[in-house]
């Protein structure tokens, strides 16, 4: 039987992998930081006698924060629909940038790989709760089958079908740009918003190319995605002329290259681009600054 200070010391040490999981299947620091501290709540509300009966400490808050996080993702469809504009997930900032020891913020919490991109989270967002979950437990956490499982309520072979189908969709919606063209092609765009050159932000944009914003009814944003190129760069440069002053800073979103907006220290806008074969086919760009408070660090860079 494990002792009582091994068992605090080990599902601490679950905070890290949980917060990960969560964000992943949430698009949000904010609402991952809330369903871990309810999956720990849970754990501590259970008699040490029950407690101490657990083989896997970690293994059972995984699965509770699992469950908790696909009833958020049952509700969230709803709570989408009354969103003001477009929803777009938490953007996440890279620490190593940074100098000011946030060490209990959630963002200092996470593993910045392919599976955090804008891309990749946007992707994400048009699953089933079910298919998101089994396909991120799955495919990003090497959970097995027969875990996820018991988490979504399905059989084993269900959750083998689900993330499939899941798979598909990511792998239809993967770029193709090596890390290196995508911070070639930002600071490129940087470069050409600065300017306010319409035409170099044409050239920069592809034909087709997407812009999604993300003010939450809390700051100045499209409220629907602006299609093709050259109404992107217009609009872009309508931004600049309206925000004299605006500074604009490369930064890693979500783990790629992207742009920081911000204006006397604060930051208004994180962007993060997709780019193909050169181009730049989207941007996301989150304004909403109840999303943006991981960011408030980047006033001292």
């Amino acid at each position: 039987m494990r002792t009582a200070g091994a068992d605090t010391e080990d599902i601490a040490g679950e905070r890290r992998q949980l917060i990960n999981v969560a964000y992943r299947l949430l698009g949000s620091l904010a609402e991952a930081e809330d369903a871990v501290q309810e999956a720990y709540a849970r754990w501590y509300a259970q008699p040490p006698g029950r407690r101490a009966e657990i083989e896997s400490p970690g293994a059972w808050l995984t699965t509770v924060t699992g469950r908790i996080c696909l009833d958020v993702l049952g509700s969230a469809r709803a709570r989408r629909e009354r969103y003001v504009g477009a929803w777009l997930p938490e953007p996440l900032p890279d620490r190593a940038e940074e100098d000011h020891g946030r060490g209990a913020d959630p963002a200092d919490q996470m593993v910045l790989d392919e599976s955090v991109t804008m891309a990749f989270l946007v992707v994400l967002e048009s699953m089933t709760p079910a298919e998101r979950v089994a396909f991120v437990l799955h495919d990003v956490f090497r959970y097995p089958f027969a875990e996820i499982a018991g988490i979504v309520g399905r059989t084993p072979a269900a959750c083998k079908q689900l993330a499939s189908s899941a798979r598909r969709r990511v792998t239809a919606g993967r770029g193709t740009e090596p890390a290196g063209g995508q911070a070639d092609a930002v600071r490129r765009v940087k470069a050409a918003w600065e300017s306010k050159d319409i035409a170099a932000l044409v050239d920069l944009l592809d034909p087709a190319a997407v812009m999604t914003a993300d003010g939450g009814g809390l700051a100045g944003a499209a409220l629907r995605p602006i299609e093709g190129g050259a109404r992107i760069a217009q609009y872009m440069v309508a931004i600049a002329d309206k925000a004299p002053g605006m500074e604009l800073l490369v930064r890693s979103v979500n783990g790629t290259p992207g742009l920081v907006a911000r204006r006397d220290g604060v930051v208004l806008t994180v962007a993060a681009f997709d780019v193909t074969d050169g181009r730049v086919a989207r941007i996301w760009a989150v304004r909403n600054p109840e999303k943006l408070r991981p960011w408030l660090g980047d006033a001292a860079v």
